[in-house]
């Protein structure tokens, strides 16, 4: 069963994304101007935090090997990575951001 749970005010988005904890895993949160959008913060390729990545429009590369990740599906965009990371539904409530996620 999923349920949506607060993250952060919008407020407090003054970088492009913030790291949110969950039942012990990290969730990058990213604001872009058409919306926010949350993924796995670990690269499936190998231990990195794609928070800490470069971000282009969309997409966000893993700081450790370079490859590149869709922010608004997780979908893997280039090597070295094989596999999706996994995404989140995110939306917006009188000035908060929630993420879906399942209990």
């Amino acid at each position: 069963m999923a349920k949506w749970i607060p993250t952060f005010p919008e407020s407090e988005f003054t970088n492009r994304v913030k790291v949110f904890e969950y039942d012990g895993e990290r969730i990058a949160i990213f604001k872009l101007d058409d919306g926010y959008y949350a993924i796995d913060d670990e690269c499936s390729h190998a231990h990195a935090y794609l928070s800490e990545g470069e971000l282009f429009d969309h997409m966000v590369a893993c700081p450790r090997h370079g490859a590149r990740f869709d922010v608004r599906t997780g979908k893997n965009l280039t090597l070295p990575a094989v596999r999706p990371v996994r995404s989140y539904p995110t939306r917006v409530e009188e000035g908060m951001v929630y993420i879906e996620v399942d209990e």
